[in-house]
């Protein structure tokens, strides 16, 4: 057989991140993050869904990402919008509805998403399998790159949230989760918010703040031992 030639170095652009998302062309949707609605969740604990909610707010506002929010009946029993999400998003636009349940089918919340200019759109609601889903179809058909933050989301049981997670990849939409969105969005620690982007690991994976705090304490014990 014929031996053939090494291969040279490749001294083509990598193409890595081609396929993840693009920070200048994401809209963030919060749905229904309401406290009634809250007390229905079973997929996940209250406290993480919150907290992946808040980590998703912060994250917007340090890479100056918009966010839309909405609710259904605010005034209702499904309750109102957990005040965190505007507290640390407080760029954040808040567009009322008139009793729809599917977002999209509220003409001033599709528009408001029209006038961002945006083509991917990062959704996350409660429940998962109404207040995203529905809009996140209906977003697939009018031609946007649609993400569900599972884990940012919340679902009346497990199975519903099972069924929801087929159905998105089904109809189009992509699953992800918080700390998949945290890490895309970041890409790299060379950059100057990386300290606080740092914070947010430590928000979506408490055991990573752990670590961190070890080796802060570490390199400070090495440093006073010097």
């Amino acid at each position: 057989m014929q031996d053939t030639p090494h291969a040279k170095p490749s001294t083509l652009p990598t193409g890595g991140g081609a396929a993840l998302l693009d920070p200048a062309d994401t809209l963030v949707l919060l749905l229904d993050h309401q406290s009634g609605l809250f007390q229905t969740v079973k997929d996940i604990a209250v406290a993480d869904l919150r907290r992946n909610v808040e980590t998703i707010a912060r994250l917007c506002t340090l890479l100056k990402i918009p966010v839309i929010t909405t609710a259904s009946e605010p005034a209702g029993s499904n309750g109102p919008l957990m005040p965190e999400i505007h507290e640390y998003a407080p760029h954040a636009v808040y567009v009322p509805r008139k009793g729809e349940v599917n977002a999209w089918d509220n003409a001033d919340f599709v528009g408001a998403v029209r006038a961002s200019g945006r083509k991917t759109l990062v959704m996350a609601g409660v429940w998962t399998s109404v207040c995203v889903m529905f809009p996140a179809l209906d977003a697939v058909a009018a031609g946007y790159d649609v993400y569900a933050v599972i884990d940012a989301s919340g679902d009346p049981s497990e199975m519903a949230s099972r069924v929801s997670v087929a159905r998105f990849a089904q109809g189009g939409v992509k699953p992800t989760s918080t700390n998949a969105l945290l890490s895309e969005l970041h890409r790299t620690w060379a950059r100057p918010e990386a300290a606080e982007l740092a914070k947010l690991y430590g928000l979506v994976a408490p055991n990573y703040a752990a670590v961190a705090e070890s080796y802060a304490r570490a390199q400070q014990a090495a440093r006073d031992a010097a």
